[in-house]
């Protein structure tokens, strides 16, 4: 963390010094000094906010957390925890006097903490192999209630001789039969379930409750602290149908399980209305849509009565909270570009608090935010901006108000480029298009500049009026930069998200090239010297874009899918793909597949292309950027590979991974710029 207090020497020198901080642009390096507001928690009575504020170590290459308390005022900003270490997930007990979190305090094992306010005494609750994961206070502040993965022993068929005595063999064969083997960021899966666990407040044994063969969601408590609610898949094969969950009671006496919803799709989410009488929750109809957009739901706590509340509001529903009185809900949404946090009554109708939510997402510009409510209707969210990452903010019902700055220090003596959003219409069916310019530090209109074009991921995410490390850096090199939010795009509704059902790429390489068309328009882009790049999603349609045109003069394509029919086989989520992105398997409709497989016009490819993947994608695994480097070497394109040792699909998970990602983005447009 930056150092809160200086010398009584230093600070004299800085303030009688008659020499003003010189303005420079921003370094590479200056990731390791940016710090963000994460999870802000307020108090049950709305008086204080617990948050996290996330810094980096460059010494040891770590994303580094502690815990900080401040008044809903914005006086009495102190840190809760201090170290370099990982403190998370503050949540407040009902009677506001205890919280609990969790730590890799202890030996780099992260463990669930309890604080008392009062005298900022903790203790460690679980010491278990395993981490919990969501974690609910009961009403009676006794207990907890937690989800975590309990591992068991992958049974194998395969049944090895003995071996001689001092013999040394290779491992055993490892035997997998699951569909599901391996996650992105995970690595090839453990055998075992999410379970779920309670645990008195003052530490002991957690008992276990399930004991299934199927991860079990969130658990919130009943009133009476007599049963626990949650979301699951029960459905067999779970599988094969990744989306079909319900909403489950628990009794804690009996362990007996009953289900309260029963329709296709899923049903997730649930939060406890104050009276404990009603069950809302979140979930769609399934229609095996690529984008279907999340609604809001209520029934009793039996399961009866089921309504929906929000059939008119066409954006996705996120991160419900009851009004205190019971006669609506808090919730966040992301509008064109900009998340807000909103109130919706149990009639449906929706009215705004506050706008410019975000600031999670550090490296490109997601719409990322959280917020928390009070008993007394205010609220706690982290506020994004373009011009810095996410920072704390406060609000009630009637006004909004930032409470920290947590990166004014590095940004006083470094220039931003700047940021204007643009709305433009595609030349194929004159659909507005919503994207935003960022301009170099000191930028001159009356000069050429250099474009980069800068593609998101999903298909199904957005961009939005939020900062950027990534953007920023390219800016600060002296390029001009476009990202967008093509046909696809959420934030626009149901009919837009859907404009790519099974039809991707195709027309959003339109939306793109219309928006390089009008950013030159303005008068200040070198045509000569266009450049683009993008990942996962952005990946593809970079792919997709040097195979039909050559008017970028370099590209670097990240993490992508370039053969359609290899990666649904062998990403890490083979039956969601096969079902939700095309019509048919491979094998039923290979023309479909390579139709929309940038591999398929590597013939047309003239534009030098650099590929660049972590070594340990299992998302959009390295195969897919080996097929296409091998694809443009056997047709003599310039090209590079760049391979992202022990990187994932989040290639920026680690500060200096952030940092080789851009580097190596930038030497190759600077390769080819003139």
């Amino acid at each position: 963390m930056k150092h809160l207090f200086v010398t009584i020497t230093f600070l004299l020198a800085i303030t009688t010094s008659s020499y003003a901080q010189i303005q420079s642009n921003l370094e590479l390096t200056d990731i390791f000094n940016m710090e963000f507001v994460s999870d802000p928690q307020i108090s049950p009575d709305g008086t204080k906010v617990i948050y996290v504020r996330n810094f980096k170590d460059i010494m040891t290459d770590k994303n580094l957390s502690n815990l900080w308390m401040i008044n809903f005022d914005g006086s009495n900003n102190r840190p809760l925890t201090t170290g370099n270490h990982n403190d998370t997930y503050p949540r407040w007990s009902h009677d506001g006097k205890k919280i609990i979190f969790k730590s890799n305090r202890a030996d780099d094992k992260t463990k669930l903490y309890m604080m008392w306010l009062d005298t900022r005494e903790y203790v460690a609750i679980t010491n278990s192999t395993e981490v919990p994961r969501d974690v609910a206070w009961s009403y009676d502040d006794k207990h907890l209630a937690f989800n975590m993965f309990v591992p068991k022993k992958r049974e194998s068929i395969i049944k090895m001789p003995h071996k001689p005595e001092g013999a040394k063999w290779n491992a055993p064969p490892i035997y997998i039969d699951d569909t599901k083997y391996r996650g992105d960021g995970q690595g090839y899966l453990k055998s075992g379930n999410v379970q779920l666990f309670t645990i008195p407040i003052d530490g002991g044994t957690a008992r276990q409750l399930t004991f299934t063969d199927f991860d079990h969601g969130a658990p919130i408590w009943s009133k009476d602290n007599a049963l626990l609610y949650f979301s699951a898949n029960f459905h067999k094969p779970e599988e094969m149908e990744p989306l079909d969950g319900e909403i489950y009671q628990i009794a804690l006496e009996d362990g007996a399980i009953k289900a309260l919803t029963n329709r296709y799709g899923p049903d997730t989410n649930p939060v406890l209305s104050p009276d404990g009488k009603k069950i809302a929750y979140l979930g769609f109809d399934d229609t095996h849509y690529g984008y279907q957009v999340t609604n809001l739901y209520t029934m009793n706590i039996d399961g009866s009565d089921s309504k929906i509340i929000s059939a008119d509001f066409d954006r996705d529903i996120q991160n419900i909270y009851w009004k205190n009185d019971g006669k609506g809900l808090y919730f966040q949404y992301d509008d064109k570009g900009d998340t807000k946090l909103a109130y919706i009554s149990l009639a449906g109708k929706v009215s705004i608090i506050t706008e410019s939510l975000g600031g999670l997402s550090l490296g490109r510009p997601y719409n990322a935010a959280s917020f928390s409510a009070s008993k007394t209707d205010k609220f706690a969210y982290t506020l994004g901006a373009t011009d810095h990452p996410a920072d704390l903010g406060v609000a009630d019902t009637k006004r909004s108000k930032r409470l920290t700055a947590l990166n004014d220090d590095l940004f006083s003596f470094r220039n931003l480029g700047n940021v204007e959003e643009i709305w433009w219409e595609s030349s194929f069916d004159n659909r507005k298009i919503q994207g935003w310019i960022v301009t170099p530090p000191n930028f001159d209109p009356s000069k050429k500049y250099p474009m980069i074009l800068e593609i998101h991921g999903g298909p199904h995410t957005s961009y939005g009026s939020v900062y950027s490390a990534e953007i920023q850096a390219f800016a600060a090199a002296g390029y001009v930069v476009l990202y967008a939010n093509p046909r696809g795009s959420t934030s626009y509704g149901r009919e837009f998200g859907q404009l790519i059902h099974h039809d991707y790429p195709n027309n959003d390489y339109d939306d793109l090239m219309s928006g390089v068309d009008a950013v030159i328009a303005k008068g200040f882009i070198d045509e000569d010297n266009l450049f683009v790049t993008g990942g996962s999603g952005g990946g593809v349609l970079t792919a997709w874009i040097v195979g039909k045109t050559d008017r970028f003069k370099a590209a670097v394509v990240v993490k992508p899918v370039i053969n359609w029919y290899s990666f649904v086989l062998y990403a890490d989520n083979v039956a969601y793909f096969s079902k939700y992105w095309f019509d048919k398997k491979p094998w039923e409709d290979p023309e479909s597949y390579l139709k929309r497989s940038p591999l398929t016009y590597v013939a047309n490819i003239n534009t030098p292309t650099m590929l660049l993947t972590g070594e340990e994608d299992f998302r959009t695994p390295i195969a897919e950027t080996e097929q296409f480097y091998a694809a443009l070497k056997l047709e003599n394109v310039e090209t590079a590979m760049v391979r992202i040792p022990g990187a994932s699909h989040g290639i920026a998970n680690k500060p200096s991974n952030f940092i080789a990602k851009v580097a190596s983005i930038l030497a190759w447009f600077d390769k080819y710029k003139e």
